[in-house]
This record gives C-alpha cells, structure tokens and sequence, in this order.
C-alpha cells in the first residue's frame, strides 16, 4: 500500500521512513510522539490506564474484528495486515487503513479515541449544567417572608452565572471542521485553515460565524490531506486543558455511545 507525502504530494510506499521525491520524513512516521501508543497492546493498556468504561459501552474495540453495528476497532487479520474499522449503524463498514504499519493503523483509531472521550465529556459538562438549572430546594413551612426572599436571592446569585455559561458558551471541541467545503482545525482558543492547493495548514482569524452558534453541527472525522497532528501548530493535550481528552475518565460521568455519528465514515 501507498500513501501520500505531507510535502511534495507523491505517493510512496507506506514502510518509508522518507519520501525518496523530496527526503521528508512520512507522516506515519513522524507523527508518533512521546507516549504515543504505537503498537496494539499499547493502545489496549492506555485505554485500561484512563479508566474508560468497558469496550461494549464505547463500542471501541481493540485487537477485535467485531461485526455487530455501531463498532470502532482495530485488529491484525491472517495476512499480517492491521485494520482500522468503523461499523456504520446500518452494519456498512468503513475501512478507515488496511495495511502493514502497525503504529500508523494504531494512531488512527488513537486519535479517534481522543476526540470521542472529549465529545463525551463535554455531553457530561452540558447535561450536567441542565440538571443543574432543574435542581430545587424545598421550602420549610415555617419560612418568614424575609427567609423566602433570601432563599430567592440566594439561588439566583447561585445559578445564574451556571445558566448564562451553559446558554452562551459555545467554545468548540478540540479538532476538525468543515464549511463549505474549507476544513479547519480548533485547539487552545486557536482556529487553523486547511490551504488544499499548499497542503498545509496556517492559522486564521476569519473563521465562519456559524461556529460560534452550533459548532458542533461542523465537526468532522475524515479530512483528506495533510494532519494538523503532523504540523508544528499541533499541541498533545495537557492538564491545562479543562476538556483533556487524555485525562483520565471520571467514574460519575456517564459514556452514551447513541450520541456517536455513527453514519459518518470516520
């Protein structure tokens, strides 16, 4: 199998550490940081280390040829090649890579991963703030009219600021973006474009208004050309970040895989 070089856009084979047209390093390569799982069973224990819920909850099976529905995965098959796959919600399956680099195969569906564990924590943030909003605190019978009254301007006070944030806030998720048929890339209060006649990516100001209503609508898993995770702008996530999607997953939150794009091919 051949796959495309980030630089000079020819294709080469894909156990090339460089592409012998212009002697960059392949994307494949380069793209695996420090930490980065790059082999199977290191993807298996940086899932059982974040403490995520059980495979058949986020439907991400690893080592799996699983055939149900609604399934990510990725597996070695018989001729030694490594499968990453995604099972539609009509059973269709996507092939996301089918070949013989193990660590590229593996940060595909890393890197998926990582973008549904900070979907669903931001699912937790949102509904988490509408119960909030839902919340009562009974009345005692013997209440004064001054009691009452401070009990109200006690609970505004309280939940106001949480119902403003929780309307208003539209800070998007880490990750991709597209409209009209321009892809961009958000990460630490940041947009970057997507140039396809460079293949490269800068960083923009002129980002569609639509993004700051309902950014979520634009989101997308299948940019075709050069990763933003293979530029310079890229940042791994870090405890800064208050949606790490490398932290470790919180018992109390829940995993809801209905929410998932499960009619997308990635």
């Amino acid at each position: 199998m051949k796959i495309k070089c980030d630089y000079c856009g020819n294709m080469v084979e894909e156990n090339s550490q460089n592409c012998p047209h212009c002697g960059a390093a392949l994307s494949g390569i380069n793209r695996m940081a420090g930490g980065t799982p790059q082999t199977i069973e290191q993807l298996r224990q940086w899932y059982v280390d974040h403490n995520l819920p059980p495979e058949d909850v986020t439907r991400f099976f690893i080592g799996k040829n699983i055939g149900s529905p609604k399934a990510f995965g990725i597996y070695q098959d018989s001729s030694g090649d490594f499968i990453v796959y995604k099972n539609k919600a009509n059973g269709e399956r996507a092939i996301r890579y089918q070949g013989g680099d193990e660590a590229y195969a593996v940060n595909e569906l890393y890197q998926r991963l990582k973008a549904e564990i900070a979907d669903q924590k931001s699912r937790n943030i949102n509904n988490n703030s509408n119960n909030g909003k839902k919340k009562k605190k009974k009345k005692k019978e013997n209440d004064t009219a001054a009691g009452c009254l401070a009990f109200i301007i006690i609970n505004l006070i309280f939940w106001i600021p949480a119902i403003l944030f929780a309307i208003f806030d539209k800070t998007p998720a880490k990750g991709y973006y597209r409209y009209e048929n321009t892809d961009y890339y958000y990460q630490a209060s940041n947009w970057y474009e997507y140039d396809q006649y460079a293949n490269d990516w800068y960083t923009t100001d002129d980002v569609p208004e639509v993004f700051a209503e309902e950014s979520s609508d634009y989101r997308i898993y299948d940019h075709e050309g050069k990763r933003f995770e293979d530029t310079g702008w890229y940042q791994e996530d870090d405890d800064s970040d208050d949606w790490d999607s490398d932290s470790s997953w919180d018992s109390n939150d829940s995993w809801d895989s209905g929410s998932t794009d499960w009619d997308s091919d990635w």
